[in-house]
């Protein structure tokens, strides 16, 4: 009997060199299907592979989860391929995984719909956020390959349709490690400029390795978050990639992209020549309708017109006018006789009024002329003043004045020696008058 004693660390150390020096458990492939799957924040990956009789504790660290090109689910059935070891703290054997892919399935299908089902769900797919293509883009940019047919075709096509289209190449990667990166500096790089009226992302057919570029997760955010409406034009009319059901537009080829975003000049030619004669033959219906109402409105308008009014007022009172007139002349004709009869008593009549008139105003003109200042003066009157005061009383002068006794031939200048006033001049009077007798 062997009495030697080990620890259990020693035990599990030496079961997990028996593990790892055996040739079939340091690179195995296992089949199975996936259960109690956990994927830790520290990125470490844990689950158990399962069949119907056995299952088998597993772990995928950090480094290797982030070449997978899907994300395991539990009820998946995958392959992985790694080493079987035991990890001594607990004491029990798992598989270190390595690489894993969806067994039956290619892994970048699980992954692809798995990318396009997560977008999908976040709305990046949704048809009402998508921007409308321009009528007619200016300039064009483009972000393709420069060496490949694809750009030669987009050229060939746009100017074709029209030759004064502009096109700017953004040259990229379109296959391999890394291409998805260029595609979005040159989506970042149109953004910038304020010239570009329409994106086109663009590459020939392929498998889906060669398209995988055109489904990864930042360049789908990249497209939708495209200031500038972009078209898709990947592969041929059956290939599909995420790039596809963000952008706004997809183009079943290169060449459907072109014509999808440039019109045809021949066709915009016949479609103005078209509307050019529409809009003749409709302005002439609606002329003709708008013409027959003016004329259906003058007619009315004239119809009602206040001057056609005034002019059957007018005529109506020319009509009174001349019953008027006509009435007026039968009676003058009536009392015509009359009236030359009588006009010579009339005459009388008028010559006697004037002969009474004549008369009164001779005897007027007597009173006045007897009344006139000159006929007083002439009878001897006359009147005084000194300087333009007329006196009309002794008491308005006094003795050493000169006063201005006016006559009908001129004045006379004289000096008052003496006044005489009131009844003095009364007996004075008398006494003159008696000696003149």
């Amino acid at each position: 009997m062997n009495n030697k004693h080990f620890s259990v660390y020693e035990v599990n150390s030496y079961i997990k060199d028996i593990f790892e020096n055996d040739i079939e458990l340091i690179d195995i492939y296992i089949n199975g299907e996936i259960s109690n799957f956990t994927h830790h924040s520290s990125g470490h990956m844990y689950f158990t592979l399962k069949d119907d009789k056995a299952k088998l504790s597993c772990v995928m660290f950090k480094g290797d989860t982030l070449l997978l090109k899907f994300r395991p689910q539990n009820g998946q059935k995958v392959l992985v391929r790694g080493r079987v070891s035991v990890y001594e703290r607990d004491g029990k054997y798992q598989v270190y995984c390595k690489a894993m892919q969806p067994d039956g399935i290619g892994s970048l299908y699980i992954a692809y719909e798995q990318l396009k089902k997560k977008l999908e769900s976040e709305g990046l797919f949704d048809v009402a956020r998508k921007k409308s293509l321009p009528f007619f883009p200016n300039r064009i940019g483009v972000i393709t390959s420069p060496t490949g047919a694809v750009i030669r075709d987009i050229i060939n096509v746009a100017t074709n349709r029209y030759k004064g289209t502009d096109i700017l190449l953004y040259p990229a990667k379109v296959q391999g490690e890394g291409a998805e990166y260029t595609i979005i500096e040159g989506i970042e790089y149109f953004n910038k400029k304020s010239d570009i009226d329409v994106i086109i992302i663009a590459r020939g057919g392929g498998s889906i390795e060669e398209l995988w570029a055109f489904n990864e997760e930042s360049l789908a955010r990249a497209v939708y978050s495209s200031k500038i409406p972009i078209v898709s034009a990947i592969g041929h009319e059956t290939d599909f990639t995420i790039c596809d059901f963000v952008s706004d537009y997809r183009a079943s080829t290169p060449s459907h992209a072109a014509e999808l975003i440039v019109p045809s000049f021949d066709n915009l030619s016949y479609k103005i020549s078209s509307i050019d004669q529409r809009l003749y033959a409709l302005m002439n219906i609606v002329l003709t309708e708008k013409s027959s109402k003016v004329e259906s409105y003058k007619n009315i308008l004239e119809m009602r017109s206040p001057d056609r009014k005034l002019k059957a007022n007018m005529q109506y009172l020319d009509g009174l006018y001349d019953k008027i007139l006509s009435s007026f002349y039968d009676k003058i004709k009536v009392e015509r006789s009359n009236i030359l009869i009588k006009e010579k008593d009339i005459i009388s009549l008028v010559q006697k009024s004037l002969m009474n008139k004549k008369s009164k105003y001779a005897v007027l003109i007597s009173k006045l002329d007897a009344m006139s200042p000159i006929n007083v003066l002439k009878r001897g009157y006359t009147f005084t003043q000194i300087g333009k005061k007329v006196v009309n009383s002794v008491s308005n002068v006094k003795l050493g004045d000169i006063i201005n006794v006016n006559m009908i031939d001129g004045e006379l200048n004289c000096k008052v020696e003496e006044i005489v006033e009131g009844k003095k001049w009364q007996l004075e009077k008398k006494r003159r008058i008696s000696k003149e007798q």
